[in-house]
């Protein structure tokens, strides 16, 4: 890989990463805000859809707390499917944008929660958390809990066909730095139904102050630099705070001592042309020491969020790993 200097990718896939480059450039402000008035218009938006449509998928929002706009997303597959199933997991999943920007309804997101939902078949929980700078840490993993405990007290609305005592929590980029630490604080609390039995990483948002080889090496890759990733950083952490905040450094100098925690067993998807591999990597190992289970998949040739675009034969193969993966746990707590 060392002589690999560009990912060979379409030119869709790379034109559209530039695209959303654009977007965060012409959004995000030197001030560490966001015009959320231009970026209404030009973040493009899918609505629910009840109907069963071709990819027999139906979906829905259901409001959790309106007072911080805590909401998700609701993707249940055909009767048809669920009544061969008998009982089916439940996902939920958070989605990435630099804790800054996306939202369930975002179309990359709805898109790929539907296919999910009709590729294992699973129930998905798509959550609609509160965003930076508006809301900084930890308000995104508090919103996270309280998905939990919601869905610990209100599972049939799920639908009858819904285990939620198979959950698994899934997230790419910010979302799975949020799912990390949502892992970590569930255990704490208790809950009288829902099982967290697998945790699903895609590209997790970690980092910290120091400046490792992938991120100088792939300075010019689409999506992510270290001047977007700090940007991101300083409008999440608390005012005062350096990047080995444990928000996001989680396995640094200032890490938690996991080594007790209940924590779930972990699958760990990381690309070869994405800055943060290194600091992913570092997860990784920083699991393995602190006694838990984790499996690590990389796809040398693949950029931040590739997985947006579900003809990459490495996005397929992603999808089957998610699939083998949930299989597993579900088999192994029987």
């Amino acid at each position: 890989m060392a002589s690999i200097t560009k990912p060979n990718l379409p030119w869709k896939v790379t034109s559209t990463m530039y695209i959303l480059d654009a977007i965060n450039d012409i959004t995000g402000r030197s001030n560490g805000t966001i015009n959320r008035r231009l970026l209404a218009l030009i973040d493009l938006k899918i609505p629910p859809s009840r109907n069963f449509n071709s990819n027999g998928v139906s979906s829905s929002d259901v409001i959790v707390d309106s007072t911080r706009n805590l909401w998700f997303r609701l993707f249940i597959p055909s009767s048809t499917t669920t009544i061969a199933a008998k009982s089916l997991p439940v996902i939920i999943y958070f989605h990435g944008g630099g804790f800054a920007y996306m939202s369930p309804s975002s179309v990359f997101y709805h898109l790929f929660c539907r296919f999910l939902c009709r590729s294992f078949p699973a129930v998905v929980v798509s959550v609609n958390y509160r965003l930076t700078p508006e809301h900084r840490f930890p308000s995104q993993n508090d919103d996270g809990l309280e998905i939990l405990r919601f869905l610990d007290q209100n599972g049939d609305i799920l639908g009858k066909y819904a285990d939620i005592s198979k959950c698994f929590l899934m997230g790419d980029s910010a979302g799975g730095n949020v799912i990390h630490h949502v892992a970590v604080r569930v255990t704490s609390i208790k809950l009288q139904i829902l099982k967290v039995i697998g945790l699903v990483s895609i590209q997790p948002f970690f980092g910290g102050e120091e400046r490792t080889e992938s991120e100088i090496r792939l300075k010019w890759v689409p999506i992510l630099s270290m001047d977007k990733t700090d940007w991101y950083f300083k409008m999440f952490l608390p005012d005062g705070s350096n990047r080995d905040h444990e928000a996001i450094n989680v396995c640094g100098p200032n890490a938690m001592d996991i080594s007790k925690v209940d924590y779930p067993n972990t699958l760990l998807f990381v690309g070869g042309f994405d800055p943060l591999v290194d600091w992913q990597k570092r997860y990784y190992e920083w699991l393995r020491k602190s006694g838990k289970e984790v499996e690590l998949i990389e796809y040398p040739n693949m950029i931040h969020a590739f997985f947006y675009f579900h003809d990459l034969p490495d996005t397929r193969d992603l999808i089957s790993k998610v699939k083998d993966f949930m299989i597993k746990q579900i088999v192994n707590m029987n």
